[in-house]
């Protein structure tokens, strides 16, 4: 490699990691705000902030978090935690299996293992919508604006506590909603069969809560059926040739 190509590769990873954090900025603070009610759950079963922080560290899921607190709160054992955390996460591993296959063949373990790290729906979302090869510098990013805000706002809520008014409380996840219409907004404007898919997606998860013969399966299991049947439909009816 030349010293100008050097140069270029050095400037293009600059260019990424910033962009990866000005992408990441809505996401985390939207992430505060999630992680803010999380936090005062945590005080209700009497975590400490520096316990808040450094859970949502290593677990940076809401979902996998809040059940981290409910069995903690229940009594559970670790052996029992660790299940309902593999169950309710359990859709990042087929986040990450799409994502392994935007990555270059030369791409590192290291990096590899610190970009599975990192996945959440969000920051999975604004990552694979990026063109060609994952630059894993766009991904740290990202990671690095937002999960320390949703730790600081897990422990933000877990020290304030009952201060705030329940129905404010309430009302902040509303920006998680926020962060998702954001996400698969621009990719609709693109390719119209995006939006139907997602309408679909829409309807069948109302219609999974409702029916009666799925109220004894978990919310993260009905997840993970709905996107392993509706993106293989979308697959085969919909086949999208690769690009070189």
């Amino acid at each position: 490699m030349s010293v100008n190509d050097h140069s270029l590769k050095i400037d293009n990873n600059r260019a990424e990691l910033l962009r990866g954090l000005r992408d990441g900025i809505p996401i985390g603070l939207g992430y505060f705000a999630v992680a803010f009610s999380l936090g005062i759950t945590a005080k209700g079963i009497g975590l400490s902030p520096i316990t808040c922080f450094v859970t949502s560290v290593l677990c940076h899921a809401s979902a996998g978090e809040y059940a981290v607190y409910s069995m903690i709160g229940a009594g559970a054992t670790y052996v029992e935690m660790a299940l309902m955390v593999l169950i309710a996460n359990a859709r990042y591993l087929l986040m990450s299996c799409a994502m392994s296959q935007r990555m270059h063949k030369d791409l590192s373990f290291f990096h590899r293992l610190f970009m599975g790290f990192g996945i959440t729906d969000e920051l999975f979302g604004i990552a694979i919508a990026r063109p060609g090869y994952l630059n894993p510098n766009y991904m740290y990013g990202g990671m690095l604006i937002s999960i320390p805000l949703w730790a600081l706002g897990s422990a933000t809520g877990c020290y304030s506590g009952g201060v705030l008014p329940e129905n404010l409380v309430s009302a902040l996840s509303v920006a998680l909603f926020g962060m998702f219409l954001a996400i698969i907004i621009p990719p609709i404007k693109d390719d119209k069969k995006i939006g139907l898919i997602i309408a679909f997606c829409f309807a069948a998860s109302f219609a999974f809560a409702k029916i009666s013969a799925f109220s004894d399966i978990s919310g993260g299991t009905k997840t993970i059926i709905l996107t392993v049947v509706i993106s293989a439909a979308a697959a085969a009816l919909f086949p999208r040739k690769e690009k070189e």
